[in-house]
């Protein structure tokens, strides 16, 4: 898949901002809804990915992430890995058709490019709230026709599955992959992501999956606790579940082997090396069937 630039009306994500988000005579401007001064998820992940699409106050957040959990680079990759692994099984299971719901920015190994591995007519949706994300996908995917960019929040479930692009690109008689990787914890538990949860099992046909990655406290909930703060101070609230909770917000799907586990654990690669501590990879997966 082609990789275009970002248009050059709009400022690369991953230059510096100047002090105040002022700019300078002539220089580009940032699309509206991007704030260099506030820390973004979707940003500070890209950090972790070691991307170059973010700022100095994304940068900022990752470096006091990794004094605290000092694996979170490797952490965040091992979660990308479980997120190639569902995509695959689900794309091998007949799966032509996904939704990435909180997809990010875009790096190497993006969903349309792993099940276009297995299915080279595979159709892809991408949804994320973060403007920055929005961005940089649409220019990847350039005129990709099986493929759309949709800006929305999780929460927004009827307005995505209604979105007319979704419509005209997916088949809703045929199984649909939901994938919502390192998305869910940043949603607190209310009415409203239940609502969304259950729209979302409610519209998809059987034989559907829906792959949920997720960081959890359960191991260490010391410095855990202390990124949690972190994430929430800079406007990002991270909510730390359990594995029981995690199979709450599965209600309603088969949760396949082998369970909720922490990623390396995910029907790892045959030619994977076995992980001596699972449980210090702190994000918990797994992969339900409709």
């Amino acid at each position: 898949m082609r990789r275009e630039e970002v248009p050059t009306e709009t400022r690369h994500a991953g230059e510096p901002a100047r002090s105040g988000g002022a700019q300078a005579a002539g220089e580009p401007r940032l699309p509206i809804g991007i704030d260099p001064n506030r820390p973004s998820a979707a940003r500070i992940y890209d950090c972790f990915l070691g991307g170059t699409h973010n700022f100095a106050a994304d940068r900022a957040v990752a470096a006091r992430s990794i004094e605290l959990v000092p694996e979170i680079p490797l952490i965040a990759k091992s979660n990308r890995a479980f997120l190639h692994r569902a995509t695959r099984m689900a794309a091998a299971a007949g799966v032509r058709q996904f939704i990435d719901i909180g997809s990010g920015i875009p790096t190497e190994g993006n969903v349309h490019e792993i099940a276009r591995e297995v299915h080279p007519d595979a159709r892809v949706v991408y949804v994320d709230v973060d403007p920055t994300a929005v961005l940089h996908a649409r220019a990847i995917l350039g005129d990709d026709p099986q493929a759309v960019v949709v800006q929305a929040d999780l929460h927004q479930a009827q307005a995505i599955l209604d979105d007319p692009a979704v419509r005209r690109l997916l088949d809703f008689s045929e199984p649909i992959c939901l994938l919502m990787i390192a998305v869910l914890h940043f949603m607190p538990d209310t009415p409203k992501l239940r609502l969304a949860l259950d729209r979302y099992l409610a519209t998809v046909p059987p034989g559907s999956y829906l792959a949920i990655s997720h960081a959890s406290a359960s191991a260490r909930p010391e410095s855990l606790g202390r990124l949690a703060d972190l994430y929430t101070r800079t406007g990002n609230p991270l909510v730390l579940r359990d594995q029981d909770q995690l199979v709450s917000l599965l209600d309603g799907w088969t949760i396949l082997e082998p369970g909720i586990v922490y990623t390396p654990q995910w029907r790892p690669d045959p030619d994977a090396e076995p992980v001596a501590d699972p449980a210090s990879y702190i994000v918990l997966a797994g992969v339900g069937r409709r």
